[in-house]
């Protein structure tokens, strides 16, 4: 019998933690499993990430359709006027900013700027702890950036779609631009209440400054408006303002950027707010800014949108001082209670700029240019182009005598009669020459004229010069009956100024984009109409004028320097047209109903002209008109024509065209090399402008 085997199977190991090991080893499965699916999701989630933000890097932001306030600005770079569609905006680089806006909007709305890309969340958990303690959203936690985002891509709607663009425009802007350009876009986009955008067009529509120039409470000031324009404005609630400051000088300090007594003083500066809509430019030469914007759309082909939003600048002729000259003297040269306009347009003869323009004496009125108004008759002051024809005629000169005296004029071959009459039924009833004719304004001396050289030919002079308006060659021309506009005088008279060449009025000089890339640049359009010689006897023969006898004598007492010009007057009309070397003007009173001016309303554009001449030239020293080649000076016979010998009773300084002076001689011929008085090229330029300089001198002197 067999016994039984006492080896038995290896016993089974026992666990130490039975109960723990059965209890967790499920979890512990499960666990493992977790967290392989974990790492899966977060390594998805990677990808997912990563592949977004490559995404993003290769897609481009939306084009940003921000509109850019356009500016007008003058002969000196300042602006006189801005052009938008509703909203004042102009942009400027970075470093144009002051620092104290910077470091005010970064302390108030974003310390973090330059530590994030994009979001701050720091900031977001700290607005989180705010909002939850108040139980209100009292901090908000978007940063620069977003706030860019939204502003420049997308509406202020409160949807999950606007937030996820939102974030993908903030991760597009942060990888497309640095910080610094970030910040610039926003202070130039943000809005600070009232029309404006950007921190240019705050900073002139509440301190008239230029960013650059704001200080550290006005800085702090503006930085307060964005969160509520219409709750910070100190404009509506200067008390909600000073708060607001006061919050930002606070953090400011806490940021390090000013010490405690910079903030003190800061908030208790006073500051010096401009009028709201009293902007530097407003009222300043409102009808040249009308006419400027008619040029660039009009005339130039400038597309609204573009002028009203494309933040272009239109750099113009204006000289600041000549335009303040000139509406200071309108406006004291015309009784507010009188409803008599006036306007005026000075011309640099040069160079074809228009250095001032006034259409009437209240724009907010009316806002007609009678500058451009082709309904005004110059009277006498039109008698310059027709002198000009018979000098260029050959058979008339400065000594051509007809007798002034009351006369009918017979014409179209005998069917038709003319009777001129002289201002106030005067006449000398004796022979006058040019001088006196066009010194004293003698119409039957005029009338002769025209008889003599033919109305076709003036037209023609009259063309040549400048003068578009329509035109009749009949008799009455000679007398200036036929409308001319202010605007033409003063072109057509820069002519005898710049020595016969004519230069075409400019008021734009040139046009820039935002970036400042030419759109256009005016070309000078100059043509020598006018001999050198014709342009400046009759440049002499319009200084007697002024001289004692002529019709603007009155005023010379206030001209300090060489001047020639014409007077007109008609029953409704009254006219000074002139010039100096630098400067052409013509100045017209009147009334837009043709109602007839008393002697007293006649007289008031003499004045006007020469105190604005005056003002406008005050830095310029006196200029006397240069003598170019071919005009002789003799000394003649005023009574006579003749040449003036040594015997002669009378003798007077005459300029002539060389080859059109008189050679008869009255009294004894002169000793051997004087000629009779007569002076060439070398020896006559000499002497008058001996006699130029004396004469005027003896004038100034005098006054």
């Amino acid at each position: 019998m067999n016994k039984p085997s006492n080896r038995q199977g290896k016993p089974r190991r026992r666990s130490a933690f039975p109960i723990i090991t059965e209890r967790f080893l499920p979890h512990v499965l499960k666990m493992k499993k977790w967290m392989r699916w974990t790492a899966a999701a977060f390594t998805l989630f990677l990808l997912i990430f990563i592949g977004t933000l490559i995404y993003l890097r290769m897609q481009s932001l939306p084009v940003a359709t921000v509109s850019q306030t356009s500016q007008m600005i003058d002969l000196h770079g300042n602006v006189i006027d801005t052009f938008h569609a509703g909203e004042n905006r102009r942009s400027v680089q970075l470093a144009d900013i002051s620092h104290y806006v910077i470091d005010a909007t970064l302390a108030i709305e974003d310390r973090r700027f330059y530590d994030h890309r994009g979001f701050d969340m720091k900031g977001m958990a700290r607005a989180v702890m705010v909002n939850v303690q108040s139980f209100s959203a009292r901090q908000g936690a978007s940063t620069l950036t977003q706030q860019l985002a939204r502003n420049l891509y997308l509406t202020h709607e409160r949807t999950w779609q606007r937030k996820v663009k939102e974030a993908m425009y903030t991760v597009q802007l942060e990888m497309s631009y640095s910080k610094d350009e970030i910040l610039g876009m926003y202070l130039n986009q943000i809005y600070y209440g009232h029309g404006s955008y950007g921190i240019e067009a705050a900073a002139m529509m509440y301190f008239n400054k230029h960013a650059s120039e704001l200080t550290l409470a006005e800085s702090a000031m503006l930085a307060g408006i964005p969160k509520g324009p219409k709750y910070y404005s100190p404009y509506l609630n200067m008390k909600n303002a000073k708060d607001r400051q006061l919050t930002i000088l606070q953090a400011m300090l806490e940021g390090g950027s000013i010490t405690s007594e910079q903030a003190d003083a800061a908030y208790a500066e006073v500051l010096n707010f401009q009028t709201l809509g009293s902007g530097q430019q407003e009222g300043f030469a409102p009808y040249f800014r009308d006419y400027i914007r008619y040029i660039a759309v009009d005339k130039l082909g400038i597309n609204e949108r573009l002028l009203n939003e494309g933040g272009i600048t239109i750099h113009t002729t204006l000289d600041p001082v000549a335009q303040a000259a000139a509406e200071e003297v309108i406006a004291k040269g015309l009784p507010e209670s009188s409803e008599q306009q006036a306007a005026l347009i000075a011309i640099d003869p040069r160079s074809g700029y228009i250095k001032a323009m006034v259409g009437g004496r209240d724009y907010k009125t009316n806002q007609y240019n009678r500058v451009f108004a082709k309904t005004r008759q110059p009277g006498s002051s039109f008698k310059p182009f027709l002198y000009l024809t018979a000098l260029q005629s050959g058979f008339m000169s400065p000594v051509t005598r007809f007798k002034s005296e009351p006369t009918v004029f017979t014409y179209d071959e005998g069917r038709k009669t003319y009777e001129p009459h002289n201002y106030g039924d005067k006449y000398l009833n004796d022979f006058i020459d040019m001088r006196q004719a066009l010194a004293g304004s003698d119409n039957i001396y005029a009338v002769n004229t025209i008889m003599t050289v033919g109305a076709d030919k003036v037209i023609d002079t009259a063309r040549k010069l400048g003068i578009e308006s329509p035109m009749q060659p009949v008799p009455s021309l000679a007398l200036g009956t036929f409308p001319v506009s202010p605007f033409e005088m003063a072109s057509a008279f820069g002519t005898f100024a710049n020595g016969g060449i004519h230069v075409e009025p400019v008021a734009i000089i040139r046009i820039e984009d935002r970036k400042g890339e030419v759109l256009y640049e005016a070309e000078r359009e100059a043509e020598q109409v006018v001999a050198p010689a014709e342009a400046y006897v009759m440049t002499s023969l319009m200084e007697s004028v002024f001289d004692e006898g002529g019709t603007g004598f009155r005023v010379s007492s206030i001209i300090k320097r060489p001047v020639a010009g014409k007077t007109g007057t008609t029953p409704t009309d009254a006219w000074l047209v002139g010039y100096t070397p630098e400067l052409a003007t013509a100045v017209w009173v009147g009334y837009d109903k043709d109602r007839k001016l008393t002697v007293a309303e006649a007289y008031r554009a003499a004045p006007i002209f020469a105190k604005f001449t005056e003002q406008a030239l005050s830095a310029v020293p006196p200029k006397i008109f240069p003598i170019p080649e071919g005009v002789v000076n003799v000394y003649i016979d005023p009574t006579s024509g003749k040449l003036a010998a040594d015997t002669c009773p009378n003798k007077r300084l005459e300029t002539f065209i060389s080859g059109t002076e008189p050679t008869e001689v009255c009294g004894e011929p002169a000793a051997a090399g004087e000629a009779g008085g007569k002076s060439g090229k070398n020896g006559g330029a000499k002497d008058a402008g001996h006699h130029s300089w004396w004469a005027d001198l003896k004038r100034w002197w005098t006054d």
